[in-house]
C-alpha cells in the first residue's frame, strides 16, 4: 500500500502555524507573544525565499520539459497561496488583539496621528539626533529601476511629495541596524502607562526635515513595502577565482533576484502600487501581499520587554552551572574523568567558550580543530581562536562560506581569522560542512591527548540562549580518534574512513541509521520488545520514511518528536499505526537531534547535527556521536520521557496536520520545558552530594 507523503512545504506552513499559536496563546506573557508574532513573520519570509522561490523554479524548469508537470506544481502553488493567506489573516487578527490587550496593560503603540503635541516635538528632536544621520532617500526618476538598490531583508517607505507642478516619488529605508524600531516616548509625571512609537511614524513626523531643504512640495504621503528575493545563487565556476571570491560575486546575485513578494500597505492607491511593482520589476499578480501599515514584522522579536511590569515576559530560568566542570578548575582535568553531556540553554554555553579559552593559552594545548557553520556577531569562539594562533598553537577551521544567510558574515570571518594565522579552510565542492565538532589536542607526559565535542547545534553564544541543544564533552581515545578522522575525510574527501562509533554523512549516517532500525525490525518479528524513539527538527527523507514505514508494520513502536517539517503520515491503519508524533513549541526553540534504539533492552543513544532530509544525510558532512556513559544515556531518555509527556505545548501531528494540542485527560498540565529545568537542576544538585 502506497501512501502519499504530507507535502513538505504545507507541512512548514504547517509548522509557522505552531508559532503563530503561541502569539494567540494567553497563557503566554503578553509581550513573549507579541515576539512570537515577530518568529513567525521572519520565518514566512524565509518561506518565500527558499521554499516559493523553489517550487516557483521547479514550474519555469517544467513548462520547457514537461507542462503537464508544470500544470500541477502551479496547483501546488495556488494551494500554498491559499493557505498563507489563511494565516495572514489570523496573523493580522492576533496582531490586532496583541495592541488591544498591551494598551489594557498600559503600554500604547500609536501612530504620527496619536500623539499630542508636546510628544510631537519630542519626536522631532530625536529624528534629527538619531535617525536623520542614517536616513538617505533616493528619487525615483522616469524609467528608474531599483532591482539592485532594494535588501530583502529590509523595510521601506515609498514617499509621494506632491506640489502643484507635479509629484515625486522617492524610497527610505528604515535604518533598524542603526536604530531601535520601538522608541519609547517620555512619560509624564506620575503616569504609569508606557508609550511606544514605530520608527517608521518617527520617520513620517521627522520628513519636513528630510525632504523640505531638498524639494518643495505641499502633502507628503508614506506607505511601507518589503520586498522579498529568492535566495538561491550560483557559484561562478571560474578557475581563476578563489572560493572566496566566487561567494562574493554569488552574494551580488541577490540583489537582483527574481522577486518572491512584494509586501505593500493596502491603502496604497492602484496607480502607486503598478509604479511599485514596475521600478521593482514585480511581474506576476501572485508575487503581490496586500498587508497593514506596518512590515518586516522580524523586528518584533526584540520587542522591548522592560516595560515596567514583569508578568509581561517569561520568568527568567537562569543558565545552570555544570558541577563536573566546577568542580575543577581545569576543564581537561574536568573531562579527563568523566564525559559531560551539556543541554543548552538549560546548560550554560559559557562552559564550552570557557573550554575553547583555556585552550587557547594552556602551554600544554598543540592544536584546536573545529568545524563551525553559524557565529554570533560579537564571537568568543572566534576570540578563543585567534588568541591560541598568536600563542603559536597550530588552529585549524573548516570554515562554511555557504550557510544560508549568514555567508557574508562567514566571508567576514575567514578573512579575520586568516589575518591573525589561523588556517581556513572551506570543506568540500558540493557538501556544506554543517557538522559540530571541535577537537583539542594536547601534550600530557610526553604524549599526545585529544579531547572532543560534539555538538547538535551551532557554537554561537546568543542562539545558545535560545535553542535546546546537546554538547558532549568527552576524552574518549577512540571518539576522539574518529573525530580526528572527521577533520581528515574533509580534507581529503576521497580518501575511505572507516568510522566504527561515529555516523558520518554522507558516507555513513544514513546506513547505521537503517542498520539500527533493521535490527529493531528483526528483534520486533521474532516477538521481542523493539521501538525507536527519535528527536528532530525535520523529517522529510524517502528512504528513512519508507524505513519508519516498514517498522512500523512490523510491530515496532515508533515515537518521533519533530519540531518542523513532517512529510511522514502517522497512525494510518496497516501503514503507520505504530507511528506517533507530537511537535512541541514553546519559549525555547527545540533544537537537538538525537535518536534512542530499545536494541533488546541496551539502548543505543547517538546525538548528530543531522536532520532526516535528504541533504543532511546525502549532500552534507554532518556528524552523530554515542552517548557511551550509562548515567548520560539514561538521562537523554529520561528527557524524551518527559517530553511525551508533554500537557501544555506539544501538539499532536497526524496524517492531516491540523495541530491540536496533545489532549490532557486526566493528567496534569506538564510543561516539559520548564520541568526540564527543574529536572536538570536536581541531577546536578544530586551529582554534588555524590561527589
Amino acid at each position: 500500500m502506497t501512501i502519499a507523503h504530507y507535502e513538505r512545504e504545507l507541512s512548514w506552513l504547517s509548522f509557522n502555524e505552531r508559532v503563530l499559536q503561541e502569539a494567540a496563546d494567553p497563557n503566554v506573557p503578553l509581550v513573549e507573544r507579541v515576539r512570537f508574532l515577530g518568529i513567525y513573520s521572519n520565518n514566512q519570509d524565509e518561506f518565500y525565499r527558499v521554499r516559493i522561490a523553489d517550487v516557483r523554479r521547479k514550474i519555469r524548469i517544467l513548462e520547457v520539459s514537461d507542462p503537464q508537470g508544470a500544470a500541477l506544481q502551479r496547483t501546488y502553488l495556488n494551494r500554498l497561496h491559499s493557505r498563507i493567506k489563511e494565516l495572514t489573516e489570523r496573523f493580522e487578527a492576533i496582531y490586532m488583539e496583541l495592541i488591544r490587550a498591551l494598551a489594557r496593560a498600559g503600554v500604547f503603540l500609536v501612530s504620527e496621528t496619536q500623539v499630542t503635541e508636546e510628544q510631537t516635538l519630542w519626536i522631532q528632536g530625536y529624528f534629527r539626533q538619531h535617525v536623520l544621520p542614517h536616513v538617505a532617500p533616493f528619487f525615483l526618476g522616469p524609467n528608474h529601476t531599483l532591482i539592485h538598490e532594494i535588501e530583502d531583508d529590509a523595510g521601506y517607505l515609498l514617499v509621494r511629495l506632491s506640489a502643484e507642478g507635479g509629484e515625486r516619488f522617492a524610497m527610505i529605508r528604515l535604518p533598524t541596524d542603526k536604530v531601535p524600531r520601538f522608541i519609547e516616548l517620555p512619560r509624564g509625571k506620575g503616569r504609569r502607562q508606557r508609550t511606544l512609537i514605530l520608527l517608521d511614524n518617527v520617520i513620517r513626523i521627522g520628513m519636513a526635515d528630510l525632504f523640505e531643504p531638498v524639494i518643495k512640495y505641499d502633502r507628503a504621503e508614506a506607505w511601507s513595502v518589503k520586498l522579498t528575493r529568492d535566495a538561491e545563487y550560483d557559484l561562478a565556476d571560474e578557475i581563476d577565482m578563489s572560493l572566496m571570491e566566487r561567494m562574493d560575486s554569488a552574494l551580488d546575485q541577490r540583489l537582483s533576484a527574481m522577486p518572491m513578494r512584494l509586501v505593500y500597505d493596502r491603502e496604497m492607491p492602484q496607480s502607486v502600487l503598478s509604479m511599485v511593482c514596475q521600478v521593482l520589476a514585480v511581474s506576476e499578480r501572485e508575487s503581490l501581499s496586500p498587508g497593514g501599515r506596518y512590515h518586516n514584522f522580524k523586528d518584533f522579536i526584540s520587542f522591548p520587554g522592560e516595560l515596567g511590569r514583569k508578568s509581561l515576559v517569561n520568568r527568567a530560568m537562569p543558565a545552570l552551572r555544570s558541577p563536573r566542570f566546577a568542580a575543577s578548575r581545569n576543564v581537561f582535568k574536568a573531562i579527563r574523568q568523566h564525559d559531560i553531556l551539556l543541554y543548552f540553554p538549560y546548560h550554560d554555553f559559557g562552559h564550552f567558550t570557557e573550554w575553547l579559552r583555556q585552550a587557547a593559552y594552556d602551554l600544554k594545548v598543540e592544536r584546536i580543530q573545529i568545524s563551525l557553520y553559524r557565529l554570533a556577531s560579537d564571537s568568543l569562539v572566534i576570540k578563543s581562536l585567534m588568541d591560541a594562533a598568536r600563542s603559536g598553537k597550530r588552529v585549524e577551521v573548516v570554515l562554511e562560506l555557504q550557510a544560508r544567510f549568514d555567508e557574508q558574515n562567514n566571508l567576514e570571518w575567514a578573512r579575520v581569522l586568516t589575518d591573525a594565522g589561523v588556517k581556513v579552510s572551506f570543506g568540500i565542492p558540493d557538501l556544506k560542512v554543517h557538522a559540530k565538532v571541535c577537537l583539542v589536542t594536547r601534550r600530557e607526559k610526553g604524549e599526545l591527548a585529544r579531547y572532543a565535542y560534539f555538538g547538535t547545534g551551532n557554537f554561537h553564544e546568543k542562539t545558545a540562549r535560545v535553542y535546546t541543544d546537546f554538547g558532549l564533552f568527552t576524552a574518549n581515545a577512540e571518539l576522539c580518534h574518529e573525530a580526528a578522522e572527521v577533520f581528515k575525510f574533509i580534507e581529503r574527501p576521497y580518501t575511505r574512513f572507516n568510522f566504527k562509533h561515529l555516523w558520518v554523512s554522507p558516507t555513513s549516517q544514513r546506513e547505521q541509521i537503517y542498520r539500527h532500525i533493521d535490527r529493531e525490525i528483526k528483534n520486533a518479528k521474532a516477538g521481542g520488545k523493539a521501538s525507536v524513539r527519535a528527536k528532530i527538527n525535520n523529517l522529510v527523507d524517502d528512504g528513512i520514511i519508507a524505513k519508519l514505514y516498514e517498522a512500523s508494520q512490523a510491530g515496532v513502536k515508533v515515537d518521533l518528536i519533530v519540531r518542523g517539517m513532517c512529510a511522514l503520515r502517522p497512525g494510518i491503519e496497516g501503514v503507520s499505526d505504530r507511528v506517533s508524533i507530537i511537535s512541541i513549541v514553546d519559549r525555547f526553540l527545540e533544537h537537538p537531534r538525537l535518536c534512542e534504539f530499545h536494541n533488546g533492552g541496551d539502548r543505543v543513544v547517538y546525538i548528530s547535527s543531522a536532520d532526516w532530509m535528504t541533504r543532511n544525510l546525502d549532500r552534507r558532512v554532518e556528524v552523530g556521536a554515542p552517548i557511551l556513559d550509562p548515567v548520560l544515556k539514561d538521562r537523554i531518555s529520561q528527557l524524551l520521557d518527559l517530553q511525551w509527556r508533554d500537557r501544555a505545548k506539544a501538539r499532536l501531528i497526524d496524517a492531516d496536520q491540523v495541530n491540536t494540542y496533545v489532549p490532557r485527560g486526566n493528567k496534569p498540565k506538564l510543561r516539559s520545558q520548564l520541568k526540564t529545568h527543574e529536572v536538570i537542576a536536581k541531577w546536578d544538585r544530586d551529582l554534588l552530594g555524590d561527589d
